[in-house]
């Protein structure tokens, strides 16, 4: 793997949006969703192999067929989140690992940069913009509706409608993370940042900004890491993060 501008911006953009979408990912308890929905990418990975298509296109199309299902079958049946993620997860995985074989499998489970494209990574970066945008624009609605959807309600908003865009806002930030992290890793990037900020934080904004720095850091060094020891970059990244959250245990223990 050899020094790429266009992968490093990518790190960058996916790790802003996936520090932002991270911290209500935690605050709503969908920590182990974050991981169970990223492997919703995996028959479309599969089936875009089969057609020789872009991978990340056929990830992209399942995550987002997957979050429409996952939020129908919510509202129509009226069971947790987590409990309708887990079972469209464990169907899709097992769809995904029967059309997926050999190294394209393992490739898209733990990742591999390779070269990027200028378009993928405007793409990229487009995608990363508008999440970051939407998080910031609507962070106040969705804490309303986490602490009470009866006075988010009466206030004008439409909690079922914003439960979807974040949903989502979740997928395309999941997917944002494939190229660099594949299917079994990318969830952590959504979920250790966030979970750092909120040992560190006081406040809401607060959590934000630290989230979004650990993130960062996070895609940056351990990007360098994989660089100097010829390493994928997916693994070196999560143990980056996790780094950071075990000195903030270490940092509020001593506190």
């Amino acid at each position: 793997m050899t020094f790429d501008p266009n992968a490093i911006a990518l790190s960058v953009a996916a790790g802003a949006a996936a520090g932002l979408v991270g911290c209500f990912a935690v605050m709503r308890r969908m920590t182990l969703a974050a991981d169970a929905i990223s492997h919703i990418a995996l028959p479309g990975i599969g089936l875009a192999l089969l057609l020789r298509i872009h991978p990340i296109l056929g990830g992209v199309a399942a995550l987002l067929i997957g979050t429409l299902l996952v939020w129908g079958i919510e509202n129509r049946t009226r069971l947790a989140t987590e409990t309708i993620i887990g079972v469209v997860f464990s169907t899709a995985l097992a769809i995904g690992s029967l059309i997926t074989s050999g190294e394209e499998l393992i490739e898209a489970l733990f990742g591999g940069v390779g070269h990027l494209t200028t378009v993928e990574t405007t793409l990229a970066l487009v995608l990363a913009l508008g999440v970051i945008g939407f998080v910031l624009w609507q962070r106040h609605r969705l804490v309303l509706a986490l602490v009470s959807p009866e006075i988010a309600h009466t206030s004008g908003i439409n909690v079922q409608r914003l439960n979807l865009y974040f949903l989502l806002v979740f997928a395309l930030t999941i997917a944002l993370g494939l190229r660099y992290l594949g299917v079994l890793l990318v969830g952590s990037l959504v979920i250790i940042p966030a979970a750092t900020a909120k040992r560190l934080a006081r406040s809401l904004p607060g959590m934000l900004v630290i989230s979004v720095a650990v993130s960062i850091a996070s895609t940056t060094l351990g990007t360098w890491l994989s660089l100097s020891l010829h390493r994928t970059p997916g693994s070196m990244i999560v143990l980056v993060a996790a780094g950071f959250f075990l000195l903030s245990l270490l940092r509020r223990s001593c506190g």
